[in-house]
Parts: structure tokens; C-alpha cells; sequence
């Protein structure tokens, strides 16, 4: 209660400082953070760099003050993120996940299409309980070692990477950076997420993985020896470490478990991913020397994306200047007037609007600035009830709508320059023409869905 207190303090407390020139803060914020996406879109600049640039402008130039910029940062979000990176990047050095990948293409006996398939199975599953771009990081390399040897065309493994890394993520509270700011920012659940996300994402999947197979199918021809090659790996010889498996995986389990069980006890999740990270590191440690955990710890936190975690920290206090000003109850109440305050039209325009935008941006800035704008149609809507369908249209436009370009989810990027490194590059164009129409027909399912499940 008493940081509740001090937090809330902080965002009603007058401006530090007068706004620079005397300018409207509300014109000032909104140039700030339209400046700030149009460098953003225009990839000149790292968005890690863009962020904190504009949050300190944002301050700087006197509309919130520092204590407020801090009070913008939703810290639970920071920690959460934090906490699975160190979880995945102490269970990534077993090996399980290359096991996992070589294990799938052995079971369909090597054939292209159905290893195909199989690790897009695997890259969704992973994306809903680890996250999206943690897996394609994991399983990407294990696809192009896979086509190298089968001697296949990579791009469908490629693009397909991609989409179902955004369709798992999709499906719970940790798989999506989008969903996680929504849930921080709501306090919806873990099984919240699980039960109302889970199952249009699982349509989605069935009905893009024949999809898959009838767009690249003919493609997907491999000669006996190359497949023979690919029965010869040994599963495993993956597995690094049986003993940090064993412990790894327990631990994830337990923090997952602990997501669920946590809300019963208004545990925010943040904590638990932080408390399991720590749990696993002490466990990891026990019996090496003072010098060894130290190595231990360090080699762990350097697999944790700081540049990322910063950028939600700039990010942050940017979309927390503008709502501070007021634009986004500005743009709330211009969007309940074009609704007309009904909450079926208001879900349906959020789910198509964030998913054309979300192509057309990155979808964490995008949900950054929505999230105070959808909190503030609340009382017009009739209540927290009436707008949880307006949150679901949000998280599923933004997640499902990455996969509408190559610029539309950090995931789509991360697969881009990996396969770019690997000498394959992906252009805009060509993840345009598979990626564009399936994700429409991903939202298209996705109304359909909503209006069943709480309107019809």
C-alpha cells in the first residue's frame, strides 16, 4: 500500500519544472513521441538508443519529472522479462532444446515437410511458455542446420519460424512481449491468458500448419542419403549437462506453476520469474568456489537482452509523458465516439486496428501507448468487465498482427538476421506475400472468435 501511495503521489504531483519554452505539454509529449516512431520506423537508429533519447527528453524538456518518469515504468514487466531470460539462458547451455528439435525431425523420419511442420509445433509450444524470440533464437539454428543437411530451400522454414513463434506467443501471459505489458498493466493472469487466448491461438496454428503444406509442400523434397544423414544424429549428444537439465527444467516448471498458483495470493508473476531465476542460480551453484559462482552469475546475466529490457524502460517513460498530458483520454473518448461506446464495436475496431498497425510497427511500442488509452474508455464502456473483451482484441491484433511483415515483431527481426547471417536473406517483399494474407486471415478468425465467446 504504502508504494501504491507513493506511486500514485508521483503521477498526480505537479511538473517539476516549466515545460521547455512554455510550450502545451500535450503538443510537446505527442511531437515527442511521434518523433520518436518515425525514427523508430525508419531502422536509422537503434530503438534501444531512440528510447532513451526520447524518455529523456521527455523529462528534460519539463513534461513529467524524473520521479514521475519513474513511476511510468512498469517495473513488474522489467522484472518478469528479466527473470525468464536467466531461467532460458541457464537451461539453453544443457542442451535440451537442440535435443527436442533433432528428437521431432527424427520422429517424422526426416522428411522435409513434415520437419517442417514438427518444428513449427515446437517453436509454437515454446513461444507460449518460454517466449517468442527467446525460442526462435533456440530453434532457428537447429531449422538451418536441419535444411544445410537435406539440402532444401530455407525460406520456408524460415517464414514459418516466424509466424508460429507469433501464434504460440499468442497463447499465454509470457509467451509475447505485448501480452505481458497487458497483463502488468491489468492484472489479468496467467490462466487468464491461458483460457481466453489459448484456444483461438490453437485454432490459428491448425489451420495454418495445412496452409504451410499446401503453399511450400512441392518444395520440400530431400534425396534419401540427405535424410539418412539426418537419422544419423544423435539426439543424445545434445544434452551437455543431464544434472542442470533436471534442475532447469524443474525450476521452469515450478515458476510456471508458480504464475498460476501465484495470482491466488496477489504474487505478481514478475516475482516469481525473478525468485525462480535466483532459486536456479543458487541450485546451479552449489559446490563450485567463490570464483566459479562468480563466473556462473556473470555468464548468466550476460545472456540477458539489456538492450531490450532498456528500451521498455524508455519506452515507458515516453507513452508515460503523453498520458500525462492527456492525448490518450483525448484519443480514448474520440474512439468511443466512433463506436458509439458499444463494446462489441470497440473489440472489434481494437482487433483490426492493432493488427494493421502492429505490421506496420513494432508491436511493443504500439501496445506501450494503447494500454493507458484502452485503460481510459473503462468508465464509458460500463466497467472493468465490459472492457476485458476490448483487452483480448488488443493483445490478439497486436501478437497475430507481427506476422504482417518482416518489421511487425522483434521475433520476425531476430529470424531475419539470422537468416541473413546464414546467407540467407529474407527481403520485406517476399515474407510480405505469405506473411500479409495469412495474418489476415489469423484476425479474421480471431472476430469470429471474439464475438462467439462474448458477444454472441
Amino acid at each position: 500500500m504504502v508504494v501504491e501511495s507513493a506511486v500514485d503521489a508521483a503521477l498526480v504531483q505537479p511538473t517539476a519544472h516549466a515545460v521547455l519554452f512554455g510550450m502545451d505539454p500535450l503538443w510537446l509529449s505527442t511531437i515527442l513521441l511521434i518523433a520518436s516512431y518515425v525514427v523508430l520506423l525508419s531502422e536509422k537508429v537503434n530503438r534501444t538508443i531512440v528510447a532513451l533519447l526520447g524518455a529523456g527528453a521527455v523529462i528534460i524538456t519539463g513534461v513529467i519529472s524524473q520521479n514521475q518518469a519513474i513511476a511510468a515504468i512498469d517495473f513488474n514487466t522489467i522484472a518478469l522479462l528479466t527473470g525468464m531470460m536467466i531461467i532460458v539462458a541457464v537451461t539453453r547451455s544443457s542442451g535440451v532444446f537442440e535435443f527436442v528439435a533433432i528428437w521431432s525431425a527424427k520422429k517424422v523420419k526426416a522428411d522435409p515437410m513434415g520437419i517442417l511442420i514438427v518444428l513449427s509445433c515446437v517453436t509454437a509450444l515454446f513461444s507460449a511458455f518460454l517466449d517468442n524470440l527467446t525460442t526462435v533464437l533456440l530453434v532457428v539454428p537447429i531449422a538451418l542446420l536441419i535444411v544445410e543437411k537435406l539440402n532444401v530451400t530455407p525460406y520456408p522454414f524460415l517464414i514459418s519460424q516466424i509466424l508460429a513463434s507469433n501464434i504460440g506467443g499468442t497463447a499465454t501471459l509470457i509467451g509475447d512481449p505485448p501480452n505481458i505489458l497487458i497483463g502488468s498493466a491489468t492484472g489479468l493472469t496467467f490462466m487468464d491468458f491461458l483460457t481466453n487466448m489459448g484456444p483461438v491461438s490453437l485454432l490459428v496454428f491448425l489451420v495454418m500448419a495445412p496452409i504451410f503444406k499446401a503453399l511450400w509442400g512441392k518444395e520440400m523434397v530431400a534425396t534419401e542419403k540427405a535424410r539418412a544423414g539426418i537419422m544419423r544424429f544423435r539426439e543424445q549428444d545434445s544434452i551437455t549437462n543431464v544434472r542442470l537439465m533436471v534442475m532447469s527444467l524443474s525450476v521452469l516448471a515450478l515458476v510456471i506453476a508458480g504464475f498460476i498458483i501465484g495470482e491466488h495470493f496477489h504474487i505478481p508473476p514478475g516475482t516469481t520469474a525473478m525468485f525462480g531465476a535466483a532459486v536456479l542460480l543458487l541450485l546451479t551453484s552449489i559446490g563450485l568456489n567463490g570464483e566459479e559462482q562468480s563466473e556462473l552469475v556473470h555468464g548468466a546475466l550476460i545472456e540477458v537482452e539489456w538492450a531490450a529490457l532498456l528500451f521498455f524502460v524508455g519506452l515507458f517513460i515516453i507513452v508515460g509523458g503523453v498520458e500525462h498530458a492527456g492525448l490518450l483520454t483525448i484519443l480514448g473518448e474520440a474512439m468511443v465516439d466512433f463506436t458509439g461506446g458499444d463494446a462489441a464495436l470497440t473489440a472489434y475496431a481494437t482487433l483490426w486496428m492493432s493488427a494493421v498497425v502492429s505490421a506496420a510497427v513494432d508491436n511493443i511500442p504500439f501496445v506501450a501507448t494503447m494500454i493507458p488509452l484502452v485503460e481510459s474508455m473503462e468508465t464509458t464502456l460500463g466497467g472493468a468487465e465490459a472492457l476485458e473483451p476490448v483487452w483480448w482484441s488488443l493483445a490478439l491484433g497486436a501478437c497475430l498482427g507481427g506476422n504482417g511483415s518482416l518489421v511487425g515483431a522483434a521475433a520476425n527481426v531476430m529470424v531475419s538476421g539470422m537468416g541473413e547471417r546464414a546467407g540467407y536473406p529474407i527481403s520485406f517483399m517476399r515474407f510480405l506475400k505469405f506473411g500479409l494474407p495469412l495474418m489476415l486471415l489469423s484476425i479474421a478468425i480471431s472476430n469470429v472468435y471474439i464475438f462467439l465467446r462474448y458477444f454472441a
